[in-house]
């Protein structure tokens, strides 16, 4: 993956060294559940999702200048949230966020990055994202980001003893991104 920079941060590969920074964020349970995932029990787990990372190569860490310290993840997904679009060159971003930098508007300013990266440097044709009915700091970020609602759908979250919740998918399509 390309580095990526905006004016307070930077999107780059995970690396074995963020472990702790990861684990800060992902062991407090107002992130994981938020996004589908248990909070991290240890730093072990943390390093075993870095290497994950690593290895399917599709997420980011979100370093912030300022500190030169990894404040979130950031990730282009290969997804296809609906099958009548499936012959679209298409990504889904999901991302998290320290809660001690929430508030500071660096998520979108990421997704914002990821929007242009991916149309302008992946060819994309469609960008998805989605939030859980719940997540109202996500719906926030889609709707700042020029997102639109498409459609929701129930779903089972494996990773939480299948907790049934309502997910809403928002894309924009290449032609809406440039024509704003």
């Amino acid at each position: 993956m390309e580095l990526l920079e905006t004016e307070r941060l930077i999107l780059r590969s995970w690396s074995e060294n963020d472990y702790l920074d990861l684990h800060e964020y992902a062991s407090d349970n107002r992130v994981g559940p938020n996004a589908g995932w248990p909070a991290h029990k240890n730093e072990e787990e943390s390093k075993k999702i870095i290497e994950m990372f690593m290895k399917d190569d599709d997420s980011y860490a979100i370093v912030l200048k300022s500190e030169n310290k990894v404040i979130g993840g950031i990730g282009m997904h290969k997804r296809t949230p609906d099958e009548k679009f499936k012959h679209l060159k298409q990504r889904e971003i999901g991302y998290v966020l320290n809660p001690k930098y929430w508030g500071n508007e660096y998520v979108p300013e990421a997704v914002k990055a990821l929007i242009r990266y991916g149309f302008d440097e992946m060819n994309l044709d469609l960008i998805w994202c989605g939030h859980f009915d719940f997540n109202i700091k996500s719906k926030r970020v889609v709707e700042k980001c020029g997102f639109n609602y498409k459609f929701n759908c129930d779903k089972a979250l494996e990773l939480l003893d299948n907790k049934v919740v309502n997910e809403l998918f928002y894309n924009i399509f290449k032609s809406e991104y440039y024509s704003v």
